[in-house]
């Protein structure tokens, strides 16, 4: 192993470390997507309540869990990161227009967006190195 390669993987408090502060955040997302799908009454109100149609819940809760589903799978996280952070500006924005409280709803999402993104950083180097170089 050369030094490059010694650099590029992460000590094993990092790697646990960035496993639960974005596997958190993803199980949470994963519950959210499950419930959607489900749609019990409390998730149809809340969906209806930010104007949007019945009929998008269950095709919202689909693509909420293959993106958490990729974000949690190693070689395909970084996209899973990126479709997650396109879903929660959704919600941002949904949340924004349906005149929601600043700090508690409209940026929750944004919240776990920037969970999901330190997690991943925590374990990949490369990602670590893109956004702190040296």
């Amino acid at each position: 192993m050369n030094a490059t390669t010694a650099t590029l993987i992460p000590s094993r408090r990092l790697l646990w470390t960035g496993r639960i502060v974005g596997g958190l955040p993803a199980l949470l997302l994963l519950v959210d997507g499950a419930f959607k799908v489900v749609k019990p009454e409390p998730v149809v109100e809340a969906t209806v309540k930010l104007g949007y149609a019945e009929s998008v819940i269950v095709p919202l809760g689909i693509v909420l869990l293959v993106s958490t589903l990729l974000y949690l799978i190693p070689r395909t996280a970084v996209v899973g990161a990126i479709l997650l952070t396109g879903y929660l500006g959704g919600a941002v924005a949904s949340n924004l227009r349906a005149g929601e409280p600043l700090f508690t709803h409209v940026l929750f999402p944004v919240y776990f967006g920037v969970l999901l993104w330190v997690g991943l950083a925590m374990r990949k180097a490369r990602l670590r190195a893109e956004f702190f170089p040296e």
